[in-house]
């Protein structure tokens, strides 16, 4: 009965969305407040059916009800109660409902927190929230239902894939939703602001908190995702420019664009028709992301539809939502311009130098990304584009942004003196030579773009750090109550700027001074790798709650001492019929010891296993960045100044205080 509700309330979820697509939209054209209003109850209903709906089918995944379709092909009575949770959202119709549901929370917040926006932009944008609802929730009640029943009823569930039985992965998936789909909100925003035909220092204050939000929460998914490819697939990487990949990136390199040029948008009055693009192109991609994940044009842990008929629902879908804006913003855009004048050397300057770079790098992962995908569309040849095209297009970007993020913040609005400027960045240019020289002395002459790359993390690192010293006044008296007083957005800003510097560190060093060694290993076995010796003791059968493991021990010693001992395992899981690789790594700040094993090797080595030890440097370096970031956009979304309600006006900042970028 609870799954028929599920689906009841999907069904009233669709009416309401039907209701907000339109009538709002009306009451805003004609003057009437009573239809402007009626956006709000609609949108705050939609949430609460959607939101029944989905707790529906995580109920049927918790008691284990083995009559809907979609709990049988997903989960089993011995999976963790953590994982059977999860499995509402491990699937395609489970993580599609997850998607509208999320859709509906943004919508129903500005429903209900947004008390400072003017009624029929507020309007408006409920209505375009409304009709992405009305695309998804129409999507998944005619191709994909999740509470489809199965007469008669299987005894047990046939699991869920074990990849996907891991915590890391449990929390991803809701993360980079929250920023996939929290776009869409700013998106409304933007075609209601078309709509209207007005764009001002308002409308980007209004759109700030949004933009941030969906940026933090896609930031923590991302480095979640790469945490957990890292320690789960066993092959000591943490990014293979995958195309599901590359879907969640693109959306959150032209989201830190959209956020940069919605500053200029709300403090000079200028970039305007520019934010309103990004803002478009930005949701795009994630449906985009959603086309190609859900349309079978990818085969991946990530990728569960392959019925072609969801993907020419998801395409018009995409074609409607983005040549439609797109339409709407070539009509309006050209009446957007104006505000104030810069000069080539000022703030405004720099963050449009930031603006082209991420919108190139946006571009050359999309090429790189859809090329496979049209070749093979067009002449049915495969190829596959893979790191070396990423890495030689994204980096050469990725250096001079950073180069020009430990510039941006010395400089003033307007007009700025660049040799001013960069005499009181000389201590950070000195810092970064310093370390290129010290990189290539003792990596005897590694990769050149990488000893230039650790320079320019140290440059930006150094850089973010005196500025933030200069603003804060730090070795004057008074400098903790100056602290206090900065707005928070400001440190948020300086958080995410040393973050980037950090993540850029690790990713250098861990993809360029890696050590690798894959042997044939029985116990007996002795290796060495980047100066430790390991020894494998010996392999044990372990029963797990729905697995089988084999699990080695590795004993590790450096010069004849001790050092610690590592666990790989190999679970096989009898239900699902596969098996997944739990790694065993050792964590310091310089490296990780890293181990795996895989399936006993074929003929002619029985008995031995495919033993795998890396030594990544300064790896954690990655997720402590990535840390960074989300602490940062979350210090900047807790300022009072981007609350998403009425807001207070906060003290007025003091001199030198920058805005959080």
């Amino acid at each position: 009965m609870i799954p028929e509700l599920g689906q009841f309330a999907l069904s009233l979820a669709l009416i309401a969305a039907l209701v907000q697509s339109v009538l709002p939209m009306l009451g805003a054209a004609r003057g009437n407040a009573l239809w402007m209003r009626s956006g709000q109850a609609s949108a705050l209903a939609q949430f609460v059916l959607i939101a029944f709906a989905f707790g529906a089918l995580m109920r049927s995944y918790i008691v284990s009800d083995f009559t809907v379709v979609n709990v049988v092909d997903n989960s089993h009575s011995l999976k963790p109660m953590l994982y059977k949770v999860a499995g509402t959202w491990g699937n395609h119709e489970g993580s599609l409902l997850l998607w509208v549901f999320i859709l509906a929370a943004f919508g129903a917040a500005v429903a209900f927190f947004g008390r400072n926006i003017p009624e029929a932009l507020k309007a408006r944008t409920l209505s375009v929230q409304a009709w992405i609802s009305v695309g998804f929730v129409s999507f998944m009640l005619f191709t994909s239902n999740p509470f489809t029943r199965i007469v008669p009823p299987p005894l047990d569930g046939n699991d869920l894939n074990p990849l996907l039985q891991d915590v890391g992965l449990a929390i991803h998936p809701p993360l980079l939703y929250v920023g996939y789909v929290g776009f869409s909100i700013v998106f409304s925003f933007a075609v209601a602001a078309l709509i209207e035909g007005r764009v001002d220092p308002a409308w980007a204050r209004w759109v700030r908190p949004w933009t941030l939000a969906a940026w933090t929460s896609l930031s923590a998914g991302l480095g979640l995702g790469s945490w957990w490819a890292y320690y789960e697939l066993g092959w000591g990487g943490w990014w293979f420019w995958d195309p599901v990949e590359n879907v969640a990136f693109m959306p959150w390199l032209l989201g830190t664009a959209l956020l940069h040029s919605a500053i200029v948008t709300e403090k000079r009055d200028t970039f305007k028709s520019w934010t309103i693009l990004l803002a478009i192109l930005t949701f795009s991609l994630s449906l985009l992301g959603t086309f190609i994940v859900r349309s079978g044009l990818l085969t991946s842990v990530h990728a569960f539809a392959v019925d072609p008929e969801r993907g020419v629902y998801i395409l018009g879908l995409l074609f409607l939502s983005i040549g439609g804006s797109l339409a709407l913003f070539a009509w309006r855009a050209p009446a957007m311009e104006g505000g104030g004048l810069f000069a080539p050397i000022s703030r405004e300057a720099g963050l449009l130098i930031n603006n082209l770079l991420l919108a190139t790098a946006t571009a050359t992962v999309l090429f790189g990304t859809l090329y496979p995908l049209f070749l093979e569309a067009i002449t049915g040849d495969k190829i596959s584009v893979g790191p070396p095209f990423f890495n030689a297009g994204f980096i050469p970007i990725m250096l001079p942004l950073m180069v020009v993020m430990g510039v941006g913040p010395f400089l003033s609005w307007k007009r700025a003196d660049l040799a001013g400027v960069l005499s009181r960045l000389k201590l950070a240019l000195a810092l970064a030579v310093i370390a290129s020289l010290v990189t290539w002395y003792v990596t005897t002459g590694g990769p050149v773009l990488a000893v230039i790359a650790m320079g320019v993390a140290v440059w930006l690192l150094v850089a973010t750090s005196q500025e933030w010293i200069k603003r804060v006044k730090l070795f004057q008296p008074g400098a903790v109550a100056r602290i206090r007083r900065q707005p928070r957005a400001s440190h948020g800003m300086t958080l995410a700027h040393l973050g980037v510097a950090l993540l850029a560190m690790g990713a250098t060093a861990s993809s360029a001074w890696k050590e690798d060694i894959v042997v044939f290993a029985s116990p007996g076995t002795q290796l060495e790798v980047a100066g430790f010796e390991l020894t494998f003791e010996s392999i044990e059968r372990q029963q797990g709650p729905n697995y089988i493991a084999q699990v080695a021990t590795l004993n590790v010693t450096r010069d004849g001492k001790f050092v610690t001992k590592l666990y790989p395992e190999r679970r096989d899981y009898p239900v699902a019929g596969s098996s997944t690789t739990e790694s065993s790594i050792r964590q310091t700040l310089a490296g990780d010891l890293y181990a795996s094993i895989a399936e006993p090797a074929a003929e002619g080595a029985k008995g031995k296993w495919t033993l795998r030890v890396l030594y990544e440097p300064l790896v954690n370096f990655l997720w402590i960045g990535t840390t960074l970031l989300v602490l940062g956009g979350s210090l900047s979304l807790s300022d009072r100044r981007l609350r998403v309600g009425a807001p207070r006006k906060s003290k007025a900042a003091p001199v030198g205080a920058t805005p959080a970028e």
